[in-house]
């Protein structure tokens, strides 16, 4: 479906009034200039300049989106005039999801590049809460009333790491336990047999939010929504469309870029958003929903939105 820029911004609008928020995950995409970027904007000597790009199309995103997620903390942790500055660029009503920086979520270091001396290494860092309270909290005390949820994504963990689904949920029970309160938590899990009563519950005793996510080994937001359980924060539902089930991710970004069409409506992940907002509009206006979708599930995340918004009404 083709992204109207006004009847989208429209539509959002509408729905942040009811407590949903949608929008995308980050937002430097070069891709979506002549559909949610008017190109004149960053107009440097007769071309589109990148810097001028990435340095303000915030700005012009909040002018049609109420909320973003906030991919880039999760490789660093955020400084506080890193959030000032994106929260001078959005309007009053507009709030964040901020993915927490993985160096409290991983357990062990991949074998990457990007984390040096560090990778392939045990990780004494996991799950410490009072690095999380200081290195990532503190910060966004700046930002708080434009916090909207804060992320807790666990990449798969594999027997080396958990030989029990039991044994990741004690853990994650002692460090939800030692948390400041007063901040919206969710946490988002990509170990599919670990979706069970225990992982809820514990997510229950201390107000979290489970994210559903769609994800290449993880049942669909749709199946995620049918367990019992599995909605355990009466004041916050979170959902991120990232992948379809069963294709990896480098795969999605060699079909999709540059993200500047939709190539492969998925129907399911629709159909979910579909039910997210329904129930989310008809919740106590105390809850809030916030639902982040991925260039990487249908190849462009702006015309996954409007199909859904248009689907919705």
């Amino acid at each position: 479906m083709k992204f109207e820029r006004e009847q989208v911004r429209q539509q959002a609008a509408t729905l942040a009034q009811r407590g949903v928020f949608i929008g995308t995950s980050s937002w430097k995409y070069e891709g979506w200039l002549g559909q949610l970027y008017t190109p004149e904007r960053y107009v440097y000597r007769g071309k589109v300049a990148r810097t001028r790009f990435e340095r303000e199309c915030l700005r012009e995103y909040a002018e049609v989106f109420k909320t973003v997620c906030v991919d880039a903390a999760y490789y660093d942790f955020p400084r506080r005039e890193y959030l000032e500055k994106l929260a001078e660029a959005v309007p009053e009503d507009f709030h964040f999801g901020f993915k927490v920086t993985d160096a409290v979520t991983i357990k062990k270091f991949p074998n990457l590049p990007r984390f040096g001396v560090r990778a392939g290494k045990t990780n004494e860092h996991f799950l410490n809460a009072d690095l999380f309270a200081a290195a990532f909290l503190k910060p966004c005390e700046a930002i708080l009333d434009k916090v909207g949820v804060l992320l807790f994504e666990f990449s798969r963990f594999w027997i080396g790491d958990y030989e029990h689904g039991r044994d990741f949920v004690g853990d994650l029970d002692r460090f939800l336990a030692q948390l400041p309160r007063g901040w919206p938590y969710a946490v988002e899990l990509r170990n599919r047999q670990w979706l069970r009563d225990e992982y809820f519950g514990c997510l229950a005793r201390h107000g979290v939010a489970h994210v559903f996510n769609n994800w290449d080994a993880m049942p669909s937001v749709g199946e995620q929504m049918a367990l019992p359980g599995s909605n355990p924060q009466p004041e916050l539902t979170a959902a991120r469309f990232l992948l379809k089930p069963g294709r990896k991710y480098e795969e999605a970004v060699k079909t999709f870029q540059p993200y500047d069409q939709v190539k492969e409506p998925n129907l399911n992940a629709r159909a979910a958003c579909r039910a997210l907002i329904a129930q989310g509009k008809a919740d106590v206006p105390a809850r809030k929903t916030f639902i982040y979708v991925n260039n990487r599930l249908e190849g462009n995340a702006l015309g996954t939105i409007a199909a859904m918004l248009a689907e919705s009404d």
